[in-house]
C-alpha cells in the first residue's frame, strides 16, 4: 500500500482549519480521533506523533522519525488547549477513544499470534463462500437461459429471475 499523502500542511494527521489554525486527528480501527486543535503545524504533528506512537505504528508513518520512543514523544507533544469545561469534556473522550482503540489493536495482536490457524481458517471462510455465490451466480444464469430457449415456460414476462440472463460471469466462473 503506497504511503498516505500529506496535506497542505506539510505533515501526516494535520490539515489546515478556515481559521489559520492546525487541526490533528489518526485513524485507528476505522475511527477517526481527533487529537485537537493548534496554532502552528508542527505542534498539531508532534501531537499526532504521539498518538502514533501509542498506536505502534511504523516509523515511515511519523512526521519526526527522529524521535527514539513514546515517552519523547509525549514529552514534545503539546499539551491540549483546555478552555473551559467543554473542552475538559471532549478531551477526556478522547483519550477514553484513545484508550479503547489501542487496547483494541493490543487485543488483536495477541489474538492473532495466540491462534494463527483462525487467521488462515478465516481466510479460508471467505474463500469458500466467494466460490458458493459464484457457483449460485452460475446455476441462476443456466437455468434463465434454459427457460429462454423453453417455449412452454412458466415465467412472466416482468419476472425478476430474467435479469439472471445478464449475470456477469468471468472465466473463473466458468
Amino acid at each position: 500500500m503506497p504511503p498516505r499523502r500529506r496535506g497542505s500542511s506539510g505533515f501526516r494527521g494535520v490539515r489546515v482549519r478556515p481559521s489559520g489554525r492546525f487541526y490533528a486527528e489518526i485513524r485507528a480501527g476505522g475511527i477517526r480521533l481527533t487529537l485537537g486543535t493548534y496554532n502552528t503545524p508542527e505542534l498539531a504533528a508532534r501531537a499526532y506523533d504521539a498518538a502514533a506512537w501509542r498506536f505502534r505504528r511504523p516509523r515511515r508513518d511519523m512526521n519526526f522519525p527522529d524521535v527514539e520512543s513514546l515517552e519523547e514523544a509525549e514529552f514534545l507533544a503539546p499539551a491540549p488547549c483546555l478552555l473551559d469545561d467543554e473542552d475538559r469534556r471532549r478531551h477526556r473522550q478522547v483519550q477514553r477513544r484513545i484508550a479503547i482503540a489501542e487496547h483494541d489493536e493490543q487485543l488483536m495482536r495477541q489474538w492473532r499470534a495466540q491462534f494463527p490457524n483462525d487467521v488462515d481458517n478465516t481466510d479460508a471462510f471467505f474463500a469458500d463462500l466467494r466460490a458458493q455465490r459464484r457457483s449460485n451466480r452460475r446455476h441462476r444464469r443456466a437455468v434463465a437461459e434454459f427457460e429462454l430457449e423453453n417455449p412452454n415456460t412458466t415465467w412472466a414476462e416482468n419476472d425478476p429471475r430474467w435479469d439472471d440472463i445478464w449475470t456477469e460471469t468471468t472465466s473463473d466462473d466458468e
